[in-house]
């Protein structure tokens, strides 16, 4: 079926880049008309559902919500050494200077004193804060 050919064809792809396709759903859907998206569709009796096989356990399904639902999130790397792109400065006046950007490794908490590369300046981290939220 044209279904199995084109799982095929994504599954020697995803093998090429580096993924295991045992652990990728892969669903028959329909934009268009909705079928199989939220819920099983009668217009595919022959699909008889997904299951995927990964080091956390197995799932499986019928439908894309619960393909989508069974992605487990990445673990964030907690136990690495600090690092944060900046992506802005602002100097803001009675509050001082407020680097933006995203922690991507370690942890970033008030009262640390941290270094900004490539300059060397050192100083400590007074609050920190996401989308206005003091964390």
């Amino acid at each position: 079926s044209r279904f199995e050919e084109i799982k095929k064809e994504v599954s020697n792809y995803i093998k090429k880049i580096g993924y295991n396709p045992a652990a990728v759903a892969f669903v028959p859907i329909s934009g268009w008309n909705g079928d199989n998206m939220l819920e099983p569709s009668d217009k595919m009796p022959w699909f008889k559902g997904w299951n995927i096989e990964r080091k956390e356990g197995k799932a499986d399904g019928k439908c894309l919500i619960e393909a989508l639902d069974a992605i487990l999130p990445p673990s964030r790397p907690t136990d690495k050494p600090l690092r944060l792109p900046l992506q802005d400065v602002y100097k803001i006046g009675g509050i001082g200077t407020v680097p933006v950007g995203r922690v991507e490794t370690g942890v970033l908490k008030p009262g640390m004193v941290v270094t900004f590369a490539p300059v060397a300046l050192t100083t400590e981290v007074k609050s920190v804060e996401m989308h206005h939220e003091a964390l």
